[in-house]
């Protein structure tokens, strides 16, 4: 039985993710996932990879996804009102053109504290309607490249196997950010050629390898970068998979939305 053994949703992009033992899929990924994203004054998004103490931002969202909370260390939290309703603004992911509702002053002053760099929080607008690309198109809000990211413990512990068998040290699955951590397939990598499976009363198209940056070199607890691990061990074995670098896990589209938990078989119904 291959089964779903973690879920993960991510509020705010770049920060910290929120365990769940149940998730709500939509058409466009779990529910509130990378719904908000910090960006700079000019509305250009902020990732770890220039600020790596994103990665130490908890937020937390209510259920209807009208309260919105930040913590962070050294940081009083703040608890948000969330604005859905404002005029959207411009603003820039990965150099394509986006709207972004602003969600105001006090968002701005703490996320700046935090970083040490001026800051806005925004939230898609209602009528958000991006469309990802991949063998399954799908819909996301401000996810890198796709939806869902699934990843196997298999996969992991493969990876992880190298990395010590160099004399470095494991790193937690938490480097990774995945949506979904499933669990039973013998080997690794397997998620690589699923192309659909339905989970609770979902079903997942695949869509794209995932393509690995740096990121993944910074330890989530710390918000530091802590490399040169995953991506010295991935480019040993991992590179020419797709194109744009090293991979490791798979994006996949919404086919058919529905409720996720813990526990939950993942049925694979098409391979490559």
């Amino acid at each position: 039985m291959i089964a779903v053994v973690e879920l993960i949703t991510y509020p705010v992009k770049g920060c910290a993710g929120v365990p769940s033992q149940e998730v709500r899929l939509t058409p466009a990924g779990p529910a509130h996932d990378r719904s908000f994203m910090v960006v700079s004054t000019d509305g250009v998004y902020r990732t770890q990879r220039a600020h790596p103490a994103l990665a130490t931002i908890r937020p937390r969202i209510t259920e209807d996804g009208r309260e919105l909370t930040l913590r962070a260390p050294g940081m009083p939290p703040l608890d948000l009102p969330v604005d859905t309703e404002s005029a959207p603004g411009p603003v820039d992911l990965f150099g394509a053109a986006f709207r972004g509702i602003d969600q105001g002053r006090e968002a701005s002053k703490w996320l700046t504290a935090h970083l040490g760099a001026d800051s806005r929080l925004v939230r898609v607008p209602p009528d958000h309607d991006r469309v990802t690309d991949g063998l399954h198109p799908g819909r996301s809000g401000y996810a890198d490249s796709g939806a869902v990211h699934l990843l196997s413990r298999a996969s992991l512990h493969d990876l992880n196997a190298r990395i010590e068998a160099a004399g470095r040290a494991p790193l937690p699955m938490a480097r990774f950010r995945p949506n979904i951590v499933v669990d039973g397939w013998e080997a690794p990598y397997t998620e690589d050629t699923l192309r659909r499976a339905t989970v609770g009363d979902a079903e997942l198209g695949f869509a794209k390898p995932a393509v690995r940056c740096a990121v993944t070199l910074v330890d989530p607890d710390t918000g530091t970068r802590a490399g040169p691990e995953p991506l010295r061990t991935l480019a040993d074995y991992r590179r020419d998979l797709a194109p744009g670098g090293v991979t490791f896990g798979a994006k996949f589209s919404v086919l058919r939305p529905g409720t996720l938990r813990v526990g939950d078989e993942l049925t694979a119904t098409e391979y490559a």
